[in-house]
C-alpha cells in the first residue's frame, strides 16, 4: 500500500471534505462523461494534490474555487491528472489478428475503386494502440497504393504529446518481436540511449489529436475501423448509449468496431452485433 493510501484524513497534506469530491466529480462527469465512484476518492486525492502543491494552494477547496473561477484554463490539467493511461504494444492481439485475417480483406473488397481506408483509434493513451495498428496495416501485404490513414484521439494533452513523438524507453517495447523491433523502430544513442522512436513511415500513417469524445468530432467519417477499448469503463450506462450510437453514426456499412476485454455493448447498443471476442460489426 502507498503512503497515501495509508493515510488518515488527519494526516493528509491537504483538507478534502465531501464537497470538495463532490464537486470535483460533478465538475468530471459534465465535462468529460467519465465517473468518479467512491472507491476513487484516495486516487483523486494523490493525483490532485500534486497540482495543487504545483500551484502553491493550500486545500482542496482552494482548487475546487479556482476551478469554478476559471474552468476553461483548469479543466485540461484535472482531465490529465484523473484520467488512466494502461495500454502497451499489441495489447489484446486477437484484435490485430482479427484485423489482418478478416476485417482488411472484407474493407479492401468493399473499398477496391477509392483505394481508401480509415482507421480511428479512439483513447489511443500514449500512441502503442494506434501504432500497432498502423505496423499490422504495413505488415498485411494487403494495401500496397492505398491511402491507408489512422485518426489517434484522446482527451488527455500529455499523453498525446508523448504518443505524437512516437519516443519509447526499452521497457515499453521489449515484448515486441525482434524482427519488428528491427523494422519498424530506430535505436537511440548519446543521450537517448535506451530509447527508440517509431520508424517515419508509421508515423505518417497517424494524425494525433486532443479530443473529448462528449464534446463535437470535427471528423466526417466514415471510417472503416474504430478501436474504443478500455475507455467506457469510466462512462455511465447513458452516455456508452450516446457514445456508441455516435460510432454507428460514423462507421461505414461493412465497419468494425473493437471494444476493451471488460467491455460489452450488451443492452447498450443494438446497432452493432458481436461476430467475435470484443469484436462488433455494424449492423
Amino acid at each position: 500500500m502507498s503512503d497515501a493510501a495509508a493515510m488518515t484524513a488527519d494526516e493528509r497534506e491537504f483538507q478534502f471534505t465531501d464537497r470538495d469530491f463532490a464537486f470535483l466529480r460533478q465538475i468530471a462527469y459534465e465535462h468529460t462523461g467519465i465517473t468518479l465512484g467512491d472507491t476513487k476518492r484516495q486516487m483523486v486525492y494523490g493525483r490532485l494534490a500534486r497540482r495543487i502543491r504545483q500551484l502553491g494552494l493550500d486545500s482542496f477547496a482552494a482548487y475546487c474555487q479556482r476551478i469554478e473561477n476559471d474552468l476553461d484554463s483548469e479543466l485540461g490539467e484535472l482531465v490529465n491528472a484523473i484520467t488512466t493511461n494502461l495500454t502497451s504494444f499489441f495489447r489484446e492481439n486477437h484484435h490485430f489478428e482479427h484485423l489482418t485475417d478478416t476485417a482488411l480483406p472484407e474493407i479492401v473488397a468493399h473499398n477496391a475503386g477509392a483505394r481508401r481506408l480509415r482507421v480511428w483509434s479512439a483513447g489511443c493513451s500514449t500512441g502503442e494502440e494506434p501504432y500497432s495498428i498502423a505496423m499490422t496495416l504495413a505488415e498485411s501485404g494487403q494495401l500496397s497504393g492505398w491511402d491507408a490513414r489512422i485518426l489517434a484521439t484522446d482527451i488527455d494533452t500529455n499523453v498525446v504529446a508523448k504518443a505524437r513523438s512516437g519516443v519509447y524507453g526499452d521497457e515499453r517495447i521489449q515484448d515486441i518481436a525482434p524482427q519488428r523491433l528491427r523494422r519498424w523502430f530506430q535505436r537511440g544513442g548519446g543521450a537517448n540511449a535506451g530509447k527508440a522512436r517509431v520508424a517515419q513511415p508509421l508515423r505518417d500513417m497517424i494524425s494525433f489529436r486532443q479530443l473529448n469524445l462528449l464534446g463535437p468530432w470535427p471528423m466526417q467519417g466514415p471510417f472503416d475501423v474504430i478501436f474504443c477499448r478500455n475507455v467506457v469503463i469510466y462512462f455511465d450506462k447513458e452516455t456508452q448509449r450516446k457514445l456508441f450510437a455516435r460510432y454507428a453514426d460514423l462507421l461505414a456499412p461493412h465497419g468494425y468496431l473493437y471494444i476493451g476485454h471488460s467491455e460489452t455493448l450488451f443492452k447498450i447498443s443494438e446497432q452493432f452485433r458481436l461476430i467475435g471476442g470484443t469484436i462488433y460489426k455494424k449492423v
